[in-house]
């Protein structure tokens, strides 16, 4: 066949469908123009739907538009409510599906038309998008897709939480966030403070949990919506996760306990406790910690220094203990809050307690090991040899003479250490070994020392006391061991010029004290001893002592005279 005549018969061929009849349609005709990748729920008969649409001839030319009005076309399905063809076309739609529906007059409005707007055995196109869909017999569904490990309690009827939402049409638009407030939504549960539909999508859940709630607009904002962004007769949708969950009625909760053994002691109120804690809200929101500040926290307990539930909390508690303690609200900082605590939350502090005393505490002294023969026992006045290891009650180092290698050496009663440990050295014997808690208030008090102990802390000490040489009576620097020559004075004065001046004075008390003639009280200088009698004796203050001017301590009795 020659190439024109190919062409003429491909004209020909396309004039003839020109000019072929429309043919009639016996049912509608449905094309899916988008079709969502998640289906949950299709339509059936029977349920209420809002949908948009656009109606036009199938020239184009549109004669009615849901856009155009401004609101979704809301009606039940199957119920005579629409034209025969849309009841049909609408069954199986799912939310966010689009739909090309060409419906024959007969199934539409048939010979007779809808006055001057459709016109008889018009064939009508619908380009369709379903918006949404639900069921008078519809309830709230839950669904769960993230639950903690532990979940010790979950939402009651009375309950008050604190959660974020973002808050939904069906279709997916976004109508409401608190994530966008930047704070949580705080709300009694299951009192009508709530949609019917959260007051019942809530209940069950636990902190940390996230759940999708989805609802019928009957259980959300009804026929009339919330005349805003939420429009009327729409089906709601929360994503929620569930941040603070608390009761009116709680009181503070204790968890997770770890004692020591033994634990002689449990604190009480008024008793003054180092501690330290972890602080957060119930999700696990970080808020405080005197671990941070690299310091314990140093209060009386019981007396109102602390919110009500950790004055609670901290009381009956042993030393080295870890506790958890839950504070709700009212016993924290209530609905104001705090700069980092926000109002109505409830507050977990994991806390260590370090050591507490009551400030009527004294020493406690504990006797580990004694010697037999304990004739000697130390007192006011005597020098002390004494090994020690310190810490604090927590075992934290503090010191010990054992790293130096040898003992510490005191005068006691002269406050040459701590009150406490003065107290703890007293009326010991040689080679005995004690055990000393000494409180703040008989340590080193508030302030600590600097780079070793804490303020306020509890001291521990093992002792030992390894010698001691006895000191001299009260208000004595040197006695004599022996009678009191009759010359003294003579013997003094070596060259027999008729005065002694400090050499002399000195060598002299010195050969007395290396013969056992006489005692300088120890722990002290003796040539500051020495020059201290001198300059009694020389009453005139001239350099040197003449025999009228030598005279014993009058009141001193015969074998233990004093210059």
């Amino acid at each position: 066949m020659p190439a024109h005549s190919a062409t003429y018969l491909a004209l020909l061929i396309t004039c003839v469908a020109c000019r072929a009849p429309p043919v009639p349609l016996d049912d509608i005709v449905i094309e899916q123009t988008v079709v969502p990748e998640q289906c949950e729920r299709a339509v059936k008969v029977g349920d209420f739907v809002r949908y948009h649409y656009i109606g036009t001839f199938p020239d184009g030319k549109k004669f009615d538009s849901s856009y155009d009005r401004g609101s979704t076309y809301n009606v039940y399905v199957g119920k005579r409510q629409l034209i025969p063809g849309m009841d049909k076309a609408l069954v199986g739609m799912c939310v966010n599906e689009r739909r090309l529906v060409k419906v024959p007059p007969q199934l539409a409005y048939g010979k007779e038309g809808y006055g001057d707007i459709i016109p008889p055995d018009a064939v009508l196109h619908f380009d369709v998008l379903l918006l949404d869909v639900w069921n008078p017999e519809d309830s709230v569904a839950v669904r769960t897709y993230h639950r903690p490990e532990q979940c010790g309690r979950s939402v009651q009827v009375s309950d008050f939480v604190r959660y974020h939402y973002n808050g939904t049409l069906l279709d997916g638009t976004l109508f409401d966030s608190s994530h966008t407030r930047l704070r949580t939504y705080d709300t009694y549960v299951g009192i009508g403070w709530l949609i019917a539909g959260m007051d019942q999508g809530l209940l069950g859940m636990c902190v940390g949990e996230r759940r999708v709630i989805s609802m019928p607009p009957f259980l959300g904002y009804g026929e009339n919506g919330d005349g805003s962004d939420i429009p009327g007769q729409a089906s709601l949708v929360f994503d929620v996760v569930l941040l603070d969950l608390h009761n009116p009625k709680d009181s503070i909760s204790v968890e997770g306990q770890v004692v020591p053994e033994p634990c002689p002691r449990r604190s009480k109120v008024g008793d003054f406790m180092r501690y330290h804690y972890n602080g957060t809200l119930l999700d696990g929101t970080f808020f405080d910690s005197s671990y941070s500040r690299n310091s314990t926290y140093d209060t009386y307990i019981g007396k109102g220094y602390l919110i009500a539930g950790m004055d609670q909390g901290l009381v009956d508690v042993c030393l080295g203990e870890r506790r958890r303690v839950i504070v709700p609200p009212h016993l924290a900082y209530g609905e104001g809050g705090t700069d980092r605590v926000p109002g109505s939350a409830v507050l977990v502090f994991d806390v260590s307690v370090v050591d507490f005393h009551n400030p009527s505490d004294t020493v406690q002294i504990t006797t580990t090991f004694r010697p037999e023969t304990c004739d000697l026992r130390s007192k006011k006045g005597d020098l002390v040899k004494y090994h020690y290891n310190a810490t604090l009650m927590d075992g934290t180092f503090i010191g010990s003479t054992h790293s130096f290698g040898k003992t510490h050496d005191v005068l006691l009663g002269t406050g040459q250490v701590v009150f406490g440990l003065d107290m703890g050295l007293t009326d010991m014997c040689v080679l005995e070994q004690r055990s000393l808690v000494v409180p703040p208030h008989l340590g080193y008090g508030e302030r600590g020392l600097v780079g070793e102990v804490p303020g306020s802390a509890v001291l521990l000490y093992d002792i030992e006391m390894m010698a001691m040489e006895e000191g001299l009576p009260e208000g004595y620097m040197f006695v004599w061991n022996s009678e009191v020559s009759p010359d003294l004075f003579g013997e003094m004065d070596r060259n027999q010029d008729g005065h002694v001046d400090s050499a002399e004075f000195t060598d002299y008390i010195i050969r007395e004290v290396n013969e056992g003639k006489g005692r300088l009280a120890p722990g002290y200088n003796m040539y500051h001893i020495i020059d201290n009698m001198f300059s009694n004796q020389d009453r005139n203050g001239d350099g040197k002592i003449t025999a009228a001017e030598f005279k014993l301590k009058a009141d001193e009795p015969p074998v233990r005279d004093e210059l």
